[in-house]
């Protein structure tokens, strides 16, 4: 999907909110930060230029039920260490969800670019926030916040740009951490007032 520049324009605003109300990382005492052992000498334009988004147009969707998600935080560019930005290019194929999560460190705007989606977002006294976001909308979610999106289109993609508060955002997927991560099945069965059959059934089902 190309870009243009009132497209550009948006998201550059979004990523300043979103930095300026909500910055979680630490200060830092300089300019930017180099990865240990760069001679500062050495730096050039290369060291402030990611191009991992530039594949993002020709990802192909098909037969994928959950979000495509291309980041670009201090992990995959280490130039935005200490600068409480970061960002992510969300695609959503014909009926994808991007499952109930959380980013503990920071607030995200999501920008959507093109197609429809269905958010949604609880706060902690349990309260479900939803709403239905069009091309050129945007919906922010507060740092901890569980929330999620669906296309609820299963004809058309949905694409979406969010910008973070933090160069380390982190994401907490639910569904992965309950099921995936060790916790037992009879902790979770508890929890959930099921049996530990249904648990390893759902375990199982998303290891696969």
């Amino acid at each position: 999907m190309e870009f243009n520049v009132a497209y550009l324009m948006l998201m550059l605003l979004a990523f300043n909110i979103v930095g300026s109300t909500h910055a979680s990382d630490p200060d830092i005492i300089s300019d930017f930060v180099l990865p240990p052992g760069q001679n500062p000498a050495n730096v050039d334009g290369n060291f402030f230029t990611f191009t991992g988004l530039r594949q993002v147009g020709s990802n192909n969707l098909t037969w994928q039920s959950n979000v495509k998600v291309t980041k670009a935080s201090m992990a995959e560019f280490p130039a935005l260490t200490g600068l409480s930005v970061s960002m992510a290019v969300l695609q959503f194929p014909a009926g994808g969800v991007n499952p109930p999560h959380t980013h503990p460190r920071a607030s995200e705007l999501l920008y959507l670019m093109s197609g429809s989606l269905e958010v949604g977002v609880v706060d902690t006294t349990g309260k479900l926030f939803t709403q239905t976001l069009y091309a050129g909308d945007l919906f922010v979610f507060p740092a901890g916040l569980v929330h999620f999106q669906l296309n609820k289109d299963y004809k058309n993609y949905a694409f979406a740009v969010s910008g973070f508060g933090s160069a380390n955002a982190g994401t907490v997927s639910l569904p992965s951490t309950l099921f995936t991560s060790g916790i037992s099945s009879d902790v979770l069965a508890m929890s959930f007032k099921t049996d530990a059959k249904t648990i390893d059934m759902l375990k199982a089902s998303l290891k696969a």
